[in-house]
């Protein structure tokens, strides 16, 4: 993969919160524009992956291919994965997952994340803290304890791989 695999992949797991800013242009947080409305849902997800892969990867998979399928359903993955996180947050309206279609907001049934406040006000305080400690518990570790043992075996195939030649 191109070097900006990873970096593009950042901005895409983070880019759904780019409508907090939309509350200056007067956008209200219920609105389908606002936090947690259309930039959560699977549509948008949907766009922005097909979006960054026709733009960004024109030249490393040809349209329709199947490397061009996975990496549209990678991309929506990771951008999808933002709200679906965020519907396990104790606090909010909820998730748009529908919209535009439907600007029900929803959440799941068990919710062990905390909230995290908007701003920079929020950052520095105590609840802060439990906030980091609820992602590092409940997202961080058990990502770490998926992707570990795949990075280990994959390390592990290459370097055997490597030593049989």
């Amino acid at each position: 993969m191109p070097w900006t695999f990873f970096p593009v992949a950042m901005v895409c797991s983070a880019l759904p919160d780019l409508d907090v800013a939309l509350h200056a242009y007067g956008v209200n947080y219920g609105d389908p524009w606002g936090h947690r409305g259309m930039t959560h849902s699977l549509a948008f997800a949907a766009l922005l992956s097909l979006i960054v892969v026709w733009w960004v990867y024109r030249n490393h998979a040809r349209r329709f291919s199947r490397r061009w399928w996975a990496l549209v359903t990678f991309f929506f993955l990771i951008t999808a994965s933002h709200g679906f996180l965020d519907a396990f947050t104790d606090g909010g309206l909820g998730v748009a997952f529908f919209a535009p279609f439907d600007n029900t907001r929803y959440f799941m049934p068990w919710r062990p994340l905390h909230v995290s406040p908007l701003g920079v006000h929020g950052v520095f305080t105590p609840y802060f803290a439990d906030v980091l400690r609820s992602e590092l518990l409940w997202v961080c570790l058990p990502t770490l304890a998926i992707t570990a043992p795949i990075i280990l075996w994959r390390t592990s195939r290459t370097y055997f791989n490597d030593q049989v030649r």
